[in-house]
């Protein structure tokens, strides 16, 4: 499946430099591994895009919605954090 997403200016640079390998999104799509998320730089000054586009593939897919990892004062009060590696 083709996955087309917007990324904010700050966030699409460092994409494409290489430095962030992964997207923190709202769970309100489908997605999987071998997908292709084609993503668009969306200025949200101007409320529209750059025209500067890249694809990725989509290699791991976490939701984290009713975790029991911790519990959910700690949730409340430090949120979440997502660590990419390589």
């Amino acid at each position: 499946m083709r996955i087309e997403k917007k990324v904010w200016p700050e966030y699409f640079q460092k994409i494409l430099n290489g430095d962030k390998t992964f997207e923190l999104r709202l769970a309100d799509f489908e997605c999987a591994p071998g997908d292709t998320l084609l993503l668009g730089e969306w200025d949200p000054a101007t409320r529209d895009y750059t025209g500067r586009e890249t694809e990725k593939t989509v290699s791991y897919v976490i939701k984290t919605k009713g975790q029991k990892f911790w519990p959910q004062r700690d949730v409340d009060k430090y949120g979440f954090q997502v660590i990419a590696f390589s």
